[in-house]
């Protein structure tokens, strides 16, 4: 018995609580005012809380390509300037339909804004919002954010 238990923990179990986190990009969509920056937010489709537009890394697309192409769906941001290098990383724990917590490392590319359209793919899905970097860290829930945010 205990060694049937053995396998299954050794063969099932313990590479489902050791399993690597799963790897997104975000994009940190800001722009600059007379006085100082503002970074773009919008809503999650699923809980409705403040997040940057991020999602998993696009077939045929590098990471920050990726964001890029997040901040137009999710966001409305049509066109922008965006690093090739992420400025910082943070982990969360995303939901899947079983109710299953995974890990997600999510890479932060910056986007500075030039254009935003009205219309775009996920416009009547979420809202979206500017605000200080000050005021995106007190909005957003995941710690390591906040720093990177109140860095910014």
């Amino acid at each position: 018995m205990m060694r049937r238990f053995r396998l299954a923990w050794d063969g099932f179990v313990r590479p489902m609580l050791q399993r690597p986190p799963r790897l997104q990009v975000a994009a940190l969509c800001y722009r600059k005012r007379k006085d100082g920056k503002e970074v773009l937010l919008v809503t999650s489709r699923g809980t409705g809380r403040w997040i940057l537009p991020k999602g998993w890394p696009i077939r045929g697309k590098d990471a920050s390509g990726s964001a890029m192409q997040e901040a137009w769906e999710e966001a409305g941001v049509r066109r922008g300037q965006t690093a090739p290098d992420a400025i910082g990383s943070y982990f969360y724990r995303k939901t899947d339909d079983a109710g299953l917590g995974l890990p997600v490392q999510t890479l932060v590319f910056p986007v500075a804004v030039e254009e935003m359209a009205d219309d775009f793919p996920e416009a009547r899905e979420r809202e979206r919002r500017w605000v200080s970097p000050g005021e995106a860290a007190d909005m957003v829930q995941e710690p390591e954010l906040r720093d990177i945010l109140r860095e910014l």
